[in-house]
């Protein structure tokens, strides 16, 4: 299973580089949330994935008898997962804004703080 999980994790990674290169800033977003999730899996997996019993300990014992999964990572997992919902659905406000105002997703279209000379000879 952890190998699965890691041949998951390199693919998301892989494929959040190939879009956080491009130009468009829409396909950055995309790329930021996929490389969100492989953190997330990574994180996931480090608290064991067994399908053993919850983690609950008996009564009069001072530990979990039998082997568990760690239930840290995973409401850690849990909050992250809300965070980066919140944060997505932000950047994509302001994405969709941008394109409002300046008609254009690529980032190098987007040099409107630049004085004009720097965008004359960027053009060149």
């Amino acid at each position: 299973m952890e190998l699965l999980i890691a041949i998951m994790v390199g693919v998301l990674v892989a494929a959040s580089v190939y879009l956080m290169l491009a130009r468009n800033v829409l396909r950055f977003l995309f790329g930021l949330i996929l490389i969100s999730n492989a953190a997330n899996l990574v994180i996931f997996a480090s608290g064991r994935l067994t399908p053993q019993s919850p983690p609950l300990i008996p009564e009069g014992a001072d530990a979990p008898v039998e082997l568990v999964a760690n239930a840290l990572p995973q409401a850690l997992v849990l909050t992250a997962i809300v965070i980066g919902f919140g944060l997505f659905a932000f950047a994509l406000t302001l994405v969709y804004r941008t394109y409002q105002n300046l008609g254009t997703l690529n980032s190098d279209e987007m040099r409107l703080a630049e004085p004009l000379e720097t965008q004359a000879e960027a053009r060149k």
